[in-house]
């Protein structure tokens, strides 16, 4: 794509940004649609047929249809559609007409909407722009889009780390206030606020409807508006653009007449006045609102902040980000600071234009984390992560004996000693399937997976690192953290839910050959020189190595040794054998069983077992990076 559009179609005011490929670097430009960098979203049709939209369309005469303030009912209005469609084909029409689009070039829209629409709204939603003629449109949430802009913003310093923190968008339009809550960059769905019917517009109506109160000419003009929508917008438009002159400076305005006068030519010609003030501001926050059930703008609005702290509970936000034309108003700011003490709030210096430069920046960012994610799946298709695992394979088999075998040797197999010498197994020869119960029975258990899990981890993290050297270079080439790829930090971090999974990686079905290795190894020493080796050791091993030594003499070595294994030791004899000495016993084998161990393991490498443990961890890994790679969309970038 050449060029980036971001269009932030609003209740009341839109605006249209954007970044060309190679200023991917700068803030978008906004342009001026109507000759105005933020234009009414409104329409009128005359009689000959021409389509006006903005600022004209509110008051111009002779007109069939005029329609204003329809996004808002876009969900509850079917008529809304249509005149959303209308609407923007007037603002297509116009940026073609002025050069700002040219026709066939390469270049993509993403266009805002509330952060509570589901899927099949924005698909909706999406299929108007498509239909009208619009290039391939995207549709994006207007909070991600704004944080996006602070990200993006020379005026602001917000770290990509932030985007791995909880943050708190505030987006306060003209008939709604969007509240979203976004996670390690993603909404958190069950958290999101979505649209409240609180707005602005609400402050811009008590405004208007005082100034006409104090108006001599009252009931002219209240006639007026019942009469004609038109020039009731307008003149709601003017107060609305007067109380942001005011809250933009309230100092300046302290003692000084902020004030417009409105010339209203119908039937007639009237004066309206609307004029702010200390008494006047104060009023419109705190004095009950219409549309509130009796609550001012601030109990509503704070209402909001309360119900939200309590959807997250013990998440709070790190950062709130305000946007939309109201939020310059330093209350707002004190509000959400209350409500969240802990944390930061910041705006930008035109939050009107937030959203659509959001907008815009994710189109570029998008075509980015595409051709990132190409990489990656360029980078999982070849055997490069099959290569890596297996060439640390004898370091995974090694970790495995070392932290296996003493467990396996203080736990399995001194409860079969027990069982033994309490004479519940009766015979040595009994002890190999015992045994393999008992290892079975620990190895299924959490004990025996917390250590494969904690091995595998530690064993992982070299991998890690010799694979960074394969998707750090994808991660710069598309501007994306590289950390987005770093397998180490996503083994590491209690806030990222990805993981590689250990116990499904080594599924007791795929690590039986392991459990054998391990009996075949343990029972050899215990049960090896016809059960001496069991019960050989200390002042005990010396009485009964003596009987034996007698037996052999009696009987026969080949004839003992077959029946050593079959007999019935008397528990007397087995007594004899106590359980610390055979502890000591088995301390002393360990480091020979652990090698024994790995002598059997290392005899399997370039085998099938081997092979398919390599093709296991392998997929387990790709599957991994592929995960980690689908976190890695706006607002990552």
């Amino acid at each position: 794509m050449e060029r980036y559009y971001g269009f932030d179609l609003g209740d009341a005011e839109s605006a249209v940004a954007r970044l060309r490929r190679d200023e991917a670097m700068q803030d978008p430009e906004v342009l001026p649609v109507c000759d105005a960098p933020s234009f009414i979203t409104a329409f009128a049709r005359r009689s000959e047929g021409d389509l006006l939209i903005g600022e004209v369309a509110c008051y111009a005469s002779d007109v069939l249809e005029r329609k204003i303030r329809f996004k808002s009912r876009f969900l509850t209005d079917p008529e809304s559609a249509k005149d959303v469609r209308t609407f923007a084909a007037g603002v297509l029409s116009w940026l073609i007409r002025e050069g700002s689009l040219v026709q066939g070039e390469d270049s993509c829209f993403y266009v805002g909407c509330p952060a509570g629409w589901n899927k099949a709204d924005r698909e909706r939603y999406r299929r108007i722009f498509e239909d009208v003629g619009y290039p391939p449109v995207r549709i994006v949430s207007e909070s991600r889009a704004a944080l996006i802009s602070a990200c993006r913003s020379k005026h602001l310093q917000v770290a990509y780390d932030i985007l791995s923190k909880p943050v708190l968008v505030v987006d306060i339009g003209s008939s709604t206030t969007d509240f979203a809550f976004i996670e390690s960059g993603r909404e958190v769905e069950l958290q999101t606020a979505g649209e409240v019917m609180l707005g602005g517009g609400i402050m811009d109506r008590m405004l208007l409807e005082e100034s006409v109160k104090a108006s001599p000419e009252r009931a002219a003009i209240e006639q007026i508006f019942a009469e004609n929508e038109a020039w009731r917008n307008y003149c709601e438009f003017a107060a609305r653009r007067l109380k942001e002159k005011y809250y933009a400076d309230e100092d300046y305005w302290a003692g000084r007449s902020c004030s417009r006068s409105i010339g209203i030519l119908y039937k007639g010609e009237h004066h309206l006045t609307i004029r702010m003030d200390a008494a006047m501001a104060d009023r419109i926050l705190h004095a009950p609102a219409p549309g509130l059930d009796g609550a001012s703008f601030k109990e509503a609005f704070c209402r909001s902040l309360s119900e939200i702290r309590s959807r997250i509970k013990d998440t709070g936000p790190e950062l709130i980000f305000l946007t939309g034309g109201v939020s310059k108003l330093p209350a707002i700011g004190k509000w959400c600071q209350e409500a969240f003490p802990q944390a930061v709030v910041i705006t930008t210096p035109q939050p009107e234009f937030s959203v659509a430069r959001g907008l815009a920046h994710c189109g570029r960012i998008d075509e980015d984390i595409r051709a990132f994610r190409k990489e990656v799946d360029d980078l999982i298709e070849t055997s490069t992560v099959e290569s890596i695992v297996a060439g640390h394979m004898g370091d995974l088999y090694r970790r495995i004996a070392d932290a296996l075998v003493d467990p396996i040797m203080e736990q399995p197999v001194m409860n079969v000693f027990d069982r033994w010498r309490s004479g519940q197994i009766s015979r040595l020869s009994e002890i190999d399937e015992e045994l393999a119960e008992e290892i079975e029975h620990f190895l299924r258990g959490e004990d025996a997976q917390k250590i494969l899990v904690e091995t595998i981890s530690s064993w992982l993290s070299p991998v890690a690192y010799e694979l960074e050297e394969y998707t750090m270079p994808i991660c710069v080439r598309h501007n994306v953290p590289y950390r987005a790829l770093n397998l180490n930090s996503y083994l590491s971090l209690t806030d990222i839910d990805i993981r590689i999974d250990t116990k499904d990686m080594f599924a007791l079905d795929q690590i039986t050959w392991m459990i054998n290795a391990i009996i075949s190894v343990v029972v050899g020493l215990m049960c090896g020189g016809s059960g001496v080796a069991l019960i050989a050791g200390g002042l005990e091993g010396i009485i009964v190595g003596a009987i034996l030594s007698l037996s052999v003499l009696l009987i026969g070595q080949e004839h003992i040794e077959n029946r050593m294994m079959d007999i019935n030791l008397p528990r007397p004899l087995r007594k004899l054998v106590t359980r610390s000495s055979f502890e000591n016993r088995m301390k002393k084998l360990s480091p020979e069983v652990k090698a024994s161990f790995l002598e059997s393991l290392e005899k399997e490498k370039n085998t099938e077992i081997t092979a398919r443990l390599t093709e296991e961890i392998s997929g387990q890994i790709e599957q991994c990076l592929t995960k980690m790679a689908e976190i890695v969309e706006i607002p990552l970038g």
